[in-house]
């Protein structure tokens, strides 16, 4: 038997135990784990989570190629060559081999490279300090037990949807062959990377929207801008309408889906992408006095608050503070800080904005892309966000295809950039750039924002000519006046 099998078979007891092996627990055990305590890990499915083979890594494989050849289109001397049809099959390959098949071995090779146990199986907490795998091998931790079991899509309670097995976004991720005709209901994220992947594969995609544009939780051009360059791909948009009804006659035949107008649409497949919910039905909330299936309330450490002896936390998704991958990792980092310094006695500084145990960038600088063409980038609050908490705000925009950089970029270059100015401080709130490429930009405001740095230092830092970067010239002159 192997060392660590041999260490699996006996010891019960660790100082943390982590319930989800996502990007999440991984972080949390491996900060645990480097900070001198001992870790377990225990996951019901594979190791590495919803990130590495239904959602962040499978989509942007997906959506690569989309990107990458439709800014080909616009580089002269590639025009030609890139004017075709994607390959779809070789996109699927790709997506494939992103999620290493779908199988977890190399992740838990890591695990065991740093000494981290992995307990397969469903955990479940059975008191304080206690878990519960598959109702047999019981685990008790010394300081901790921290759930980070993400979330999951939900199917809104529309008659005949759950009998016509619509996708969620795994299928949507995971889908081994391309939809005929396709109906996305949902303008977030997920519906919108979709339907921009699975349209220029070669899916008829209709994109069905309650509200009135896409991406509601950006500055509003950040949606109209996706929307144009969506209906120029040939997607149908259709806002301010709801599903009223969905039929399918037979497991695989055709979906009828009846609009709230009474119009039908008829498509082979169904994505819904409207709204997530926590994963914790099934870990034993209730005997610590918790509501099953409920979002964890936390303190800046991650702590969840109303658990006697504070010895729970609730991580990444769960705890409905940002639905982000690279967000549950940051948590992930401040939480294992924090049980390591309650383990050793050591002071904490969740009350101190921006240090080691306090979250502080979830309510103040989370950055994300949508990985749509074109790409969309925010950090931080939008305007009406920063104006709702109270900020007297400036808010300065800038045409993105007027930088050098993004005219050499690509012919034809459309895009946008705004910033929030805190007037009272002088320091960013927020960004937003809309436009090819503009991802990368992002990490550069996520650094202005979460870093307070002051407007009248930022005009120091100088962008590289030419680049796209350049664009945080032209803002910050448009605010100097």
């Amino acid at each position: 038997m192997a060392a660590t099998e041999a260490r699996r078979a006996s010891v019960e007891e660790y100082d943390v135990i982590v319930l989800g092996a996502g990007p999440t627990g991984e972080n949390l055990a491996d900060r645990a784990h480097a900070a001198g305590l001992s870790a377990a890990i225990v996951e019901s499915e594979l190791v590495g989570g919803e990130c590495s083979y239904w959602a962040c890594m499978p989509s942007k494989a997906l959506l690569r190629p989309v990107t990458a050849r439709s800014e080909a289109r616009r580089v002269p001397g590639l025009k030609e060559a890139a004017d075709v049809p994607l390959d779809a099959p070789a996109v699927l390959a790709h997506r494939d081999a992103f999620t290493s098949y779908w199988k977890d071995d190399g992740q838990v090779r890591w695990l065991d490279s740093v000494g981290i146990d992995l307990v397969r199986g469903q955990g479940r907490l059975a008191g304080p300090r206690r878990v519960v795998v598959d109702g047999g091998r019981v685990l008790t931790a010394r300081h901790a037990v921290a759930v980070c079991t993400g979330s999951r899509a939900v199917l809104p309670p529309i008659p005949g949807l759950a009998a016509a097995r619509p996708w969620t976004s795994r299928d949507a991720t995971s889908a081994k062959a391309v939809p005929g005709r396709l109906v996305v209901v949902g303008g977030g994220v997920v519906g919108v990377e979709m339907a921009t992947a699975w349209r220029a594969l070669g899916a008829s995609v209709t994109l069905l929207v309650r509200g009135d544009g896409l991406l509601p939780r950006m500055e509003p051009f950040a949606g109209h801008l996706v929307a144009e360059s969506l209906a120029e791909a040939g997607a149908f948009l259709r806002t301010g309408v709801e599903v009223r009804e969905v039929r399918r006659e037979a497991p695989g035949g055709a979906v009828t889906v009846v609009l709230d107008s009474g119009d039908e649409i008829i498509a082979d497949e169904l994505l819904i992408a409207t709204g997530r919910a926590p994963r914790t039905e099934d870990v034993g909330l209730e005997t610590v006095g918790l509501t099953p299936g409920s979002w964890l309330e936390v303190d800046d450490s991650c702590r969840v608050t109303g658990v006697t002896g504070g010895w729970l936390y609730g991580v990444g998704d769960v705890n409905h503070r940002a639905l982000l991958t690279h967000q549950g990792k940051y948590q992930a980092r401040i939480a294992g800080a924090a049980i390591a310094a309650r383990a050793r006695g050591v002071p904490i500084l969740e009350s101190d904005p921006w240090g080691a145990h306090a979250a502080t960038a979830d309510t103040l600088a989370v950055p994300q892309v949508v990985f749509s063409d074109p790409e969309a980038a925010s950090v931080g609050l939008t305007a009406a966000a920063a104006e709702r908490a109270g900020h007297r705000i400036r808010v300065v925009d800038q045409d993105l295809g007027a930088v050098a950089g993004a005219s050499l970029y690509a012919d034809g270059y459309r895009g946008r950039a705004r910033m929030v100015v805190d007037l009272d401080r002088e320091v960013l709130l927020g960004a937003t750039f809309v436009g090819p490429g503009v991802g990368e930009l992002l990490h550069s405001a996520t650094v202005a924002v979460a870093g307070e740095v002051p407007l009248e230092r930022l005009w120091h830092a100088v962008p590289a000519y030419p680049t796209i970067s350049e664009v945080w010239l032209r803002l910050l002159e448009a605010y100097r006046g």
